[in-house]
């Protein structure tokens, strides 16, 4: 009877035991899902925060007609800024009737793009190319007020503008520190695309100090950008701005999930000169520079590859002065290591001229320290919005028709860029100049037909239709893009 009863009570206690254990297990597979969506984020507070921060940037320049192929200025952007060619078939189908020709000076839509507040006083950032060429800026706030904007400066090479409205007590944006910005992270977009005020998207950060040829390594994000974004700020998740949206890659002009924006950091030092003097002061010290590669770097026994070998002093150039030699790779600059070629120019760049830096270089299986003065980057030349006949450049028919002065690679441009051919422009005006064509860049292709050389370049013009904005893919450094130029009258 004992037997029994305890036989009764051990089946009692395993039977209770099973089921607290099957308890248990029933509630494990909740505890991840409950985590995972912990996890996810909420960007509700963050647009609330720094939506209202954000503003719409309309341009308008005076122009004596509008384009020939009747897309709208916002669809130009489009194809413009991320590389696809220019539809100029007349009997393309239309989604809207084409709008009526203006008249000589009247002033019509030219593009449009974003920005953020960086003081309560009326200082807004944006990109250069969102202001480039316009004869009026228009700023809107979320509030729906309207302000004519004044351009303060803007620089090219980084892409960053400053403008100023007429108005006081606006919310202005935290800036954050790119430093603490991880792969990974999630980051948000507010912006304009297609014209579409106050759009928010969002992503990871995908990469940080993406090489790209100019004096930025960018960020690089999975955010959906499109044309209108562009100047809109890039923010962590403690609604800091990170950076401004820029670009994107694209093969085909549409988003592919790969983004970039300007470090904030950087764009901050650019706003900073743009304000106080209107213009941004670089160094340079007169060398071409070139990658070692791996193959280089173990056979002349610097081990790694890293630095940026020299392939060319200029003469009298800092550089030469400082006793720097074709050959030398540069491994420091100031004590900081140079990983990668392009890490050197944006050092120099970013270093005030007159400044004495210190050089170290490899040469010939030891290393030498120098000392070089940082001289001045020669600055940019403002386009004029009219030019004389007397100021435009000596061009070639087809060149002055576009606004172009060109001439041949030769063999030397040709190995350092890469190109088998193409023309190289000495000047840019009229419609060059406004369709964003400047000195030092190589046309490759007109109208979709590639040009080797000058005479090449003067019969594709000779075909094309004049009476159309023409279509030119030109390459500025490692990048290639379109131009939309209008040929003159």
């Amino acid at each position: 009877m004992m037997l029994f009863t305890d036989l009764k009570k051990m089946r009692s206690v395993a039977l209770a035991g099973a089921m607290a254990v099957a308890a248990t297990a029933a509630m494990l597979p909740v505890q991840p899902a409950m985590a995972q969506t912990r996890t996810l984020p909420d960007f509700t507070d963050l647009v609330e925060q720094v939506g209202p921060s954000v503003v719409n940037i309309r341009t308008l320049e005076k122009a004596a007609a509008r384009p020939e192929n009747g897309m709208d200025e916002e669809m130009l952007e489009f194809f413009r800024r991320f590389g696809m060619p220019i539809p100029n078939n007349p009997n393309a189908p239309r989604q809207a009737p084409r709008p009526p020709r203006q008249a000589p000076d009247e002033e019509q839509p030219r593009g449009v793009g974003s920005g953020f507040i960086l003081s309560a006083d009326g200082l807004i950032m944006t990109n250069a190319h969102v202001v480039e060429g316009a004869d009026e800026v228009i700023v809107t706030l979320t509030d729906k007020r309207e302000f004519k904007a004044k351009i303060i400066g803007s620089d090219k090479r980084t892409d960053v503008a400053v403008v100023r409205i007429e108005a006081t007590g606006l919310p202005a944006v935290k800036m954050g520190d790119v430093g603490r910005l991880k792969v990974g992270e999630w980051v948000m977009a507010i912006g304009s695309p297609f014209g579409l005020e106050n759009t928010v998207t969002a992503g990871i950060v995908s990469a940080k100090q993406r090489d790209t040829g100019e004096y930025l390594p960018f960020i690089q994000t999975d955010v959906a950008i499109n044309p209108g974004n562009s100047g809109g700020p890039l923010i962590n998740m403690r609604g800091e701005v990170v950076g401004i949206n820029s670009q994107i890659y694209s093969r085909s002009g549409g988003f592919m999930g790969i983004s970039f924006a300007i470090p904030i950091d950087e764009a901050t030092r650019v706003s900073e000169q743009l304000r106080t003097v209107g213009r941004v002061s670089r160094g340079r010290i007169g060398v071409q520079i070139d990658q070692v590669t791996k193959d280089v770097a173990e056979s002349i026994g610097l081990g790694k590859p890293q630095g940026a070998l020299v392939r060319g002093v200029e003469a009298g150039s800092p550089a030469e002065k400082a006793g720097v030699e074709a050959g030398d790779i540069v491994v420091k600059f100031d004590g900081k290591a140079i990983d990668r070629f392009s890490d050197l120019p944006r050092m120099v760049g970013n270093t005030k001229p007159g400044t004495k830096s210190a050089l170290t270089v490899f040469r010939r299986g030891s290393t030498k320290d120098l000392t070089v003065v940082i001289a001045e980057i020669e600055a940019e030349k403002p386009t004029a919005k009219a030019v004389d006949k007397e100021d435009k450049p000596k061009a070639t028919p087809g060149g002055q028709l576009l606004g172009l002065a060109i001439s041949d690679l030769t063999d030397v441009q040709k190995k350092e860029l890469k190109l088998k051919g193409g023309v190289r422009v000495d000047a840019a005006t009229d419609g060059a100049a406004r369709a964003g064509v400047r000195e030092g860049d190589v046309i490759v292709a007109i109208a979709n037909t590639e040009v080797a050389s000058v005479k090449e370049f003067e019969a594709a013009v000779a075909k094309v239709d004049k009476s159309k904005p023409i279509n030119v893919l030109f390459r500025r450094g490692e990048w290639a893009s379109y131009a939309l130029i209008r040929p003159s009258k």
